[in-house]
């Protein structure tokens, strides 16, 4: 009987204890190779286990703050299926997070380095993180206000490093986006993180598997998932990024085999043939991670399980829009409000939906002015109501060397040297000059004051030459009889054009400029004269002063190579007077607008659809600065505009109407396989003849391969026109400047 009661009390006590013992989950940091955390967590919820405290480092800090946030494996599984990790991790903005300045100073250079004092440096690292800081603090947004972690629905720290000190530093407590954020910094992939007054990055320098720091939080059992690097043998090592991290890899896999035997279920998913970057073989990892997980089973069953079922269908909701009470923004010494609130269009007490505040985000991310900006929603207490409240670090950075190189048919090779001085005069401003040295040496110069919402104040300067046969009547008067005689003239024509305008957004995404201008247009030619005969034949030496408008909308999401996106492009030239050289000149004016949309459909299938016109109001004396149509380019001047099945500049009108149908097939990633057809109507006062609204006159066609390179698109079109049998090949290498 004493045996008896002995017995049935040691089996109460061990029941007692099986019920009450708490359970840890610690997972490593490795990379895309975390991945396989979501399929050991896909298993954890398949057997219903309650699980205590999550620790996690790098990506296991990434995944294990989800997690504990309220997302279930599948969720996880589905987040990260759906994550463009190239996107994320390069912090590559959306085009149109881009203000229209900088989209024209940023489209046309293949590198950018710092150049302060006159000494080319390197950046601290290839991306600053604002996107992984962005995708998390959305996905957190419903547990935002949790600012000890042991008040999640699953308590959770993370691990980083201290760069000064090189100390490891746990995570507890604060902003729970910006801790993992920092945990994740890895050297030289992503910026240090500055938190509080500690410089972090990685924790996986330190402390890649905190398994004594959970057992610390009273943990009786802990469960360990371990998906660092093995050392690889020699024939692995082939690049110096490989060895490096071999290097890095010496310390934390010894402590790793010391720290293995400190867990009680031990999870290695067979996962070596993968890298730290093997991101586009997330599924796959993902699945391995859950067969490893699944070995351990009957280890896990004995777990304790949660009081209630998980329902599968249950979704972790996020706000689809919010309602932004009032703007809190400090740090800035530079860069006032308006320009922050310009940037981020947002005013206070307004509601924006969750995909416009995201822009907003990426819109002031993308002006490369500030080394972090981080923000936070705080509840009013109103349903779906938040206190926005930002912080930046300025950059210290303000003067970038960039290069560029370009070959096309009209302008021949050129070398770009571009040099960029941000707060220049004024705070927001940002000074640009581009020299373009080669078959045609040209430049550039630009200066912009952002003051978002408000008037900003802008000033263009250019000088433009390049030597081509034209159509005559561009350079000829409408009465010269030599417009019967000649087929082409071969012309050298220089531009010089000076600008000063004021712009301001109108509906937060159309910018509306105003302004004077300046123009000294020179075309001249040696084709009409014998040898004997002294000096070029000149057909324009003149200035023009006049003013100016345009209006414009742009979110195609790639200037080249669109996928989606609309265009308007509109613009209203109106000229007041001219120098001595022209004569007859009477006032006249141009309007042009050009209106185009993108769609996709499919991932690698995408139609582009543009309608263009223009046309003259006035004094027709002038034609130099007419319409012609003809080759292929994205950098034209003036009233040049591009026409398939053509030569550069061989049709020419007072006004114009044209079609451009574009079907992009990208066969393999950035390879693009181009079929093009444009149609037009050019002559002289087509609006008046209704000779606009007619079939086409002439017709032409294109088929084209680009390559997506650093320094640009490389492409070889083919363009025939059925008009007259005529064919042309059009090549481009590098971004059109």
């Amino acid at each position: 009987m004493l045996s008896l009661m002995l017995s049935l009390g040691a089996l109460t006590l061990y029941a007692q204890d099986t019920q009450t013992q708490k359970t840890g989950l610690v997972l490593s940091g490795g990379g895309a190779k975390g991945f396989a955390h979501i399929g050991v967590l896909k298993v954890i919820d398949s057997l219903n286990i309650k699980i205590d405290y999550i620790a996690g480092t790098s990506m296991g800090a990434v995944i294990g703050s989800l997690y504990a946030a309220g997302y279930s494996g599948k969720q996880l599984e589905e987040i990260f299926k759906q994550t463009d990790f190239s996107t994320l991790i390069n912090d590559e903005f959306p085009r149109s997070s881009k203000s229209f300045y900088e989209r024209e100073n940023a489209e046309k250079y293949a590198i950018s380095l710092p150049f302060d004092n006159f000494k080319i440096s390197l950046p601290q690292a290839l991306s600053k993180g604002q996107n992984v800081y962005n995708l998390l603090y959305q996905l957190m947004l419903p547990v935002n206000n949790v600012e000890n972690f042991s008040d999640l629905p699953i308590p959770f720290f993370c691990m980083a490093t201290n760069i000064e000190t090189g100390n490891p530093v746990l995570l507890d407590r604060g902003n729970l986006a910006e801790a993992v954020t920092a945990s994740a910094a890895l050297p030289s992939l992503f910026e240090p993180v500055l938190l509080g007054n500690d410089i972090l990055i990685d924790g996986g320098v330190t402390n890649n598997f905190p398994v004594t720091e959970l057992r610390d939080k009273g943990m009786d059992v802990i469960v360990g998932v371990d998906v660092q690097d093995d050392l690889r043998d020699r024939t692995s090592l082939k690049s110096a990024p490989e060895i490096l991290l071999q290097i890095n890899n010496f310390r934390t896999i010894k402590a790793m085999s010391e720290k293995a035997s400190l867990t009680d279920i031990y999870i290695k998913p067979d996962i070596d043939r993968f890298s730290v970057i093997s991101f586009s073989q997330g599924e796959s990892i993902i699945n391995i991670g859950e067969k490893a997980a699944k070995v351990k089973n009957d280890a896990l069953s004995k777990l304790n399980k949660k009081e209630e079922q998980p329902n599968e269908n249950e979704t972790f909701k996020l706000l689809d829009s919010l309602n932004i009470r009032s703007i809190n923004i400090k740090g800035n010494k530079n860069y006032t409000r308006s320009y922050i609130l310009g940037k981020l269009r947002l005013k206070g007490d307004d509601r924006v939906s969750l995909e416009q505040f995201n822009k907003g985000i990426n819109n002031l991310a993308a002006t490369n002015n500030f080394d972090t900006f981080r923000y936070q929603l705080v509840p009013t207490g109103r349903k779906d109501e938040f206190d926005f409240k930002g912080s930046v670090v300025e950059s210290s950075t303000r003067t970038f060397l960039k290069l560029g190189v370009h070959y096309d048919d009209l302008y021949n090779s050129g070398v770009l040297a571009n040099l960029t001085k941000k707060r220049l005069l004024f705070n927001n401003d940002i000074a640009s000059l581009d020299l373009i040295l080669g078959d045609n040496s040209r430049y550039n110069l630009d200066y912009f004051l952002d003051k978002g919402f408000y008037l900003s104040i802008g000033f263009k300067s250019r000088f433009n030459q390049f030597n081509k046969n034209i159509n005559p009547s561009l350079a000829l008067g409408l009465d010269s009889p030599l417009l019967d005689e000649l087929n082409s003239i071969d012309i050298d024509l220089q531009d010089f054009t000076n600008q000063l305008f004021v712009q301001t957004l109108f509906r937060k995404d159309f910018a509306l400029r105003i302004g004077a201008e300046h123009k000294h247009l020179k075309i001249i030619s040696e084709t009409l004269f014998s040898e004997d005969q002294q000096g070029d034949a000149t057909f324009e030496n003149t200035d023009y002063l006049g003013v100016f408008g345009s209006l414009k909308f742009d979110t195609y999401s790639n200037a080249y190579f669109p996928k989606n996106g609309f265009l308007f492009d509109g613009n209203f030239n109106l000229y007041l007077s001219a120098s001595d050289f022209n004569e007859d000149f009477n006032e006249f004016s141009i309007a042009k607008a050009r209106i185009g949309y993108a769609f996709s459909t499919s991932d690698r299938f995408a139609i582009n659809i543009e309608s263009e016109g223009g046309f003259k109001i006035g004094d027709d004396s002038t034609t130099t600065l007419g319409f012609a149509l003809g080759g292929y380019a994205n950098n034209f001047i003036n009233n040049f505009i591009s026409f398939y099945g053509y030569d550069f500049l061989s049709l020419t009108g007072n006004s114009f109407v044209k079609a451009l149908f574009v079907m992009d097939y990208e066969v393999f990633k950035k390879h693009h396989i181009i079929f093009a057809a444009n149609y037009a109507n050019i002559e002289n006062d087509i609006f008046q003849t209704g000779e606009w609204f007619t079939a086409p006159d002439f017709t032409g066609y294109a088929l084209g391969y680009s390559i997506e390179t650093f320094i640009g698109p490389l492409e070889a079109k083919y363009t025939y026109s059925p008009d007259n049998g005529g064919s042309y090949w059009f090549f481009n290498v590098g971004f059109w400047f």
